[in-house]
């Protein structure tokens, strides 16, 4: 007998419980709201501090580049200053070898042997001389005698009277050169 009883069935109980909270739940209270809108405000600092530190820290960037290029075009003007300070002392060795056949032969191949030396030095701080054989260039050359000259072409180099010297791309000394009419 026992075994067919059924319970009765509460429907009412389960919807009651569902509407309860509902109906239960409590305000905001001002405490909360205003903890709230701390938060989003130190969320916002925090955002803010977040992004100035990636701008200094891409602005730090920028200026290690910039002191690295400006530090190595520095070097390269010391540089260049150096061997220009060097040139007329090249220029005396120029002249001396031009003349070396009048002088004793010991004496000539020291001094041969000095060149040398001091013109692959040069070399190595890349120090080339700038070629002068054939067309007059303006940006290379200075041209400061002209001479007409039978069966050669207008503003051909005749004749170098002072070498012309580069490093790199940049000209440290124009050559002096003779240019035909």
């Amino acid at each position: 007998m026992s075994k067919n009883k059924k319970k009765p069935e509460n429907k009412q109980e389960p919807a009651q419980e569902a509407q309860a909270p509902q109906q239960e739940q409590p305000a905001e209270s001002p405490e909360l709201k205003e903890a709230q809108e701390a938060l989003e405000k130190k969320q916002q600092e925090l955002d803010e501090t977040i992004r100035l530190l990636q701008r200094n820290q891409a602005d730090f960037e920028n200026f290690r580049r910039r002191n690295n290029s400006v530090r190595a075009e520095s070097y390269e003007n010391g540089k260049r200053d150096a061997v220009s300070e060097l040139l007329p002392a090249l220029d005396d060795f120029d002249r001396i070898m031009a003349n070396a056949d009048k002088a004793d032969e010991a004496w000539v191949e020291g001094v041969k042997l000095v060149y040398r030396k001091f013109t692959e030095e040069l070399k190595k701080l890349g120090l080339t001389e700038i070629e002068s054989e054939g067309k007059f260039d303006p940006n290379l050359h200075n041209a400061v005698l002209s001479e007409a000259a039978e069966g050669v072409e207008s503003e051909t180099i005749l004749a170098v009277l002072q070498k012309g010297y580069k490093m790199g791309d940049k000209i440290l000394r124009h050559s002096m050169v003779k240019v035909s009419e």
